[in-house]
């Protein structure tokens, strides 16, 4: 081989290489995905929630009857089917939900929305199959003013035994109700870990637990005054007035109510927020 030969070999042979090079880099760079993952989890109540879906965003396309059309099955969301669990039975919109983990497809209209509970995890869009619907219900959507960009799976409105289970996007948004039956499985926890002998016992959240949730409050006003007689304290004090009250003993809730104001000036300061709130019991028994 001729020097002249040798050296456009070896050029050639440098270019393969700086160009494999140039590729690896180029294929290592990472970009935005077009439809970010998302994981939300929440605890509402005592029951564990959790959604796994990807978010795709407006973009400038219209969206419901557009680029997801009207009367058909969606993922509701983007690339794999969105998937959704829970640690404990709930309903949805008043349908029984067991606990588990499932699909959660929809079908979009203009005036009511399909909502699919799907026993296959593993399935997308594109193998859907119906039989392995756990449960269907309608849900109504409502308009937005605002035009929402990226498509929102959130829990909101939560208390003990319930949430709104919303999807968002553009300007369309779907409530969902989530229920729990919290009080027929804790309350017989309750009291039998309050009737246990010996130990400590959770005298103040048993009383407000009893207290929020409507159950016995002659059992609620014992517990309380065996918190306070553990432990004086302004907000403990606070939940025997509004118990007192609700028992229709108003001397008791008032006196309980200065009590508690005395004790909050003393830990918090004049401008604590118990002596208002103490302030409205009182006035609210006059």
């Amino acid at each position: 081989m001729s020097p002249k030969t040798f050296g456009v070999v070896l050029a050639a042979a440098s270019g393969m290489v700086l160009g494999s090079d140039s590729f690896a880099q180029a294929t290592s760079l990472e970009f935005p995905a077009p439809s970010p993952a998302c994981t939300i989890k929440q605890r509402v109540g005592l029951t564990d929630v959790e959604i796994v879906y990807s978010r795709p965003g407006v973009k400038g396309r219209r969206i419901f009857g557009g680029l997801v059309p009207y009367g058909e099955v969606w993922r509701t969301g983007a690339n794999a089917s969105t998937r959704i669990s829970f640690s404990t039975a709930v309903k949805l919109n008043g349908t029984e939900i067991p606990a588990g983990t499932y699909a959660l497809y929809t079908i979009p209209d203009n005036k009511e929305w399909t909502v699919i509970i799907n026993k296959d995890t593993g399935a997308t869009i594109f193998n859907y199959n119906p039989t392995n619907d756990l449960a269907r219900f309608h849900a109504t959507p409502i308009q937005f003013a605002k035009s929402v960009e990226t498509f929102t799976i959130e829990l909101s409105d939560i208390t003990d035994e319930s949430a709104t289970l919303d999807l968002m996007w553009e300007k369309t948004g779907v409530p969902v109700k989530l229920e729990l039956d919290l009080a027929s499985k804790l309350v017989p926890q309750i009291e039998a870990a309050m009737a246990a002998p010996g130990g400590r016992k959770p005298y103040y959240p048993a009383a407000m637990f009893f207290y929020d949730h409507g159950q016995d409050l002659h059992k609620a006003s014992e517990w309380i005054n065996a918190a306070i007689a553990e432990r004086e304290t302004y907000y403990i004090v606070h939940l025997k007035a509004k118990i007192l009250a609700r028992l229709g003993d108003k001397a008791g809730a008032i006196a309980a109510a200065n009590r508690s104001s005395e004790l909050a000036v003393k830990a918090e300061g004049p401008k604590s927020g118990y002596v208002k709130m103490n302030q409205d019991l009182i006035v609210s028994l006059k």
